[in-house]
Formats: structure tokens, C-alpha cells, sequence
């Protein structure tokens, strides 16, 4: 049995929660941008106040003891009373001075948004922006972030407890390079490849239309090199349209469709969207967005 749980200090705690989530202290040094050390450090310092071991350490990672259950409710209502604080206090914060954390996906800030970022920020010098671009989903509730920016498919996901503003439809579609388009129709011999983001693959709704291809992929792992390896020539690929048809090497894949991956949506939570920094923010962006919707709906070009 753990002693009294009120002994507990909030900032021992975060480090408690990142790794019972993430099960490894590793994990939790990313999550929290430290070093591995002051993990282990904060751990052994809860460990030690409340006289109970949290975790076993074992070859797949840090899992909780029985004690460290115990201590997992108390220590996710400590974390929901102080986000509920802090995304209160923020709320009421009508200065223009201060953090705005912004989390969208990477494809979304690179190659759309980061000019409309960069004149915000232009605009309003006092506000020191931070912009999340990961494939992970950062937690709104968790104030892991002010602002998110997500492609929602089916409204009905959206988590009731956030604020949304409905932006544009976002469109796919299938691309290649314009000079292995050109060597293809000239009777180029070589097979023309898919090419996919590993834990994706081939979505159902890609058809190959004139164009066929071989059985054997070209793998990456991310967005860039999958874009990269499409501008090289090694195949064809799905892409957002706001990313295929602005590039100039590129050309949708004649006889293919367009597909709407979802709606792009601007999500804040509780009393966060009342910030001024925040307001201006959303109503900025939600402004350039919607000039964007015809590049986002693939209807700025043609196609061929």
C-alpha cells in the first residue's frame, strides 16, 4: 500500500504518466523533451516520497506494479484538475504576448500552411509560435496544444468536448512525373511502380486508369521520400491534390479519379478558443483556407 497520494508532487507526476503511457523511460524523455536520466531521476524521486516501487522493468519495457496502478488514478485526476486550471487561466488571457502551440500534419505545414505561418507570425511578433508537425495526434484536452488542424472524415469522430471550425474538402489523387508520363506514352519498357508509405499501402480507391503497373512497390516511410521518389520517376503515388498539382514535375495519372480524404477542420478546446492570440489565430487561418479550397478540392488544374 502506497502512502497518502496528497504527498505527491505534480511535477514527479508527469514524468509517472509519460512513462506508464509510453512504456519505456525513452519514450518518456521524448514526449517531454529531457534527457533519459532525468527520467529515471524523477521516478526514483516519486518512488522514493511515496515509499512503494511504480514500475517492473522488463525486456519489453517499464510495466506497473500494483502500486504503480494505484497511483495511476489518483495521478490522472491530478493531471485533469490541472489542465482544467490551466485551460481556464489561458482562457481568460486577452493579451497578445504569450506561447501558441499549433499541431498539424507534417504534409499540411510543408507544403501549404508554412507562408500563411510565417505572415502571422510577421503580424504579430509578440507571439511565440511552436508548430507541432508530427504524425502524431497531439492532445487538445492534455494543453499538448493550443490549435490543431486535422482532415476529419466522418464528423461524427470529432471528440465532443472540442470546439471545431469547419474548413474546405481536402482531395487525393494519383500522380507521376511528367517525364516518366512522357516515357511511358513514348514505350518506355520499364514497369512503372507504386509507390506507398509503408503502413499505408495502395488505398482501395486508387486505380491505376491508363497507366500500368508492375507487382512489386517502392516502400518509404514518410511523406517527403514518398514524394521524393515520385519526382524521381520510380512510379506513381497518391497525394493530397494541394501537393501533386502545385508541383511542377508532377502530373495526376491520366484515367484516375480523385478521392476526398475528408474535410479540413480548426479544433481548439474549452476556454482556450476565447484567447485573443488564439482568436486571431483560427479566424486568420480559417481565412486562408478557405481562399485554398479550389487547390485543396483539385480544381486548380485540369489534370492531362
Amino acid at each position: 500500500m502506497v502512502r497518502d497520494c496528497t504527498m505527491i508532487d505534480w511535477d514527479d507526476v508527469r514524468y509517472f504518466l509519460a512513462v506508464a503511457r509510453g512504456g519505456s523511460v525513452r519514450s518518456a524523455a521524448e514526449r517531454l523533451g529531457v534527457n533519459h536520466s532525468t527520467v529515471l531521476r524523477r521516478i526514483a524521486q516519486l518512488e522514493e516520497r511515496l515509499g512503494a516501487q511504480m514500475f517492473e522493468k522488463l525486456p519489453s519495457g517499464y510495466r506497473l506494479t500494483a502500486a504503480g496502478e494505484e497511483v495511476l488514478e489518483f495521478a490522472e485526476q491530478m493531471e485533469a484538475s490541472s489542465n482544467r486550471l490551466e485551460t481556464r487561466i489561458f482562457g481568460r488571457d486577452q493579451g497578445v504576448r504569450g506561447p501558441l502551440r499549433v499541431t498539424l500534419a507534417p504534409t499540411l505545414a510543408t507544403h501549404l500552411l508554412m507562408p500563411d505561418f510565417a505572415e502571422f507570425a510577421r503580424q504579430h511578433p509578440e507571439i511565440e509560435m511552436e508548430i507541432l508537425s508530427s504524425g502524431e495526434l497531439a492532445n487538445l484536452t492534455n494543453r499538448e496544444a493550443d490549435v490543431a488542424i486535422r482532415v476529419v472524415y466522418d464528423r461524427k469522430t470529432l471528440p465532443l468536448n472540442l470546439h471545431g471550425l469547419k474548413g474546405p474538402e481536402l482531395f487525393g489523387g494519383v500522380y507521376m512525373s511528367r517525364d516518366r508520363l512522357a516515357a511511358w506514352r513514348a514505350g518506355a519498357p520499364d514497369p512503372v511502380r507504386w509507390i506507398v508509405i509503408s503502413i499505408h499501402g495502395i488505398p482501395d480507391w486508387a486505380r491505376e486508369g491508363e497507366v500500368r503497373t508492375t507487382g512489386v512497390p517502392f516502400r518509404t516511410t514518410d511523406g517527403e521520400a514518398q514524394i521524393a521518389a515520385v519526382r524521381q520517376g520510380l512510379g506513381m503515388t497518391t497525394l493530397s491534390c494541394f501537393v501533386g498539382d502545385a508541383d511542377p514535375l508532377l502530373v495526376r495519372v491520366p484515367g484516375t479519379d480523385l478521392h476526398m480524404h475528408g474535410t479540413l477542420w480548426l479544433l481548439t478546446q474549452g476556454e482556450t478558443r476565447k484567447t485573443k492570440r488564439v482568436r486571431l489565430f483560427t479566424e486568420f487561418i480559417s481565412r486562408r483556407l478557405a481562399a485554398y479550397a479550389p487547390l485543396l478540392a483539385g480544381l486548380s488544374v485540369s489534370g492531362e
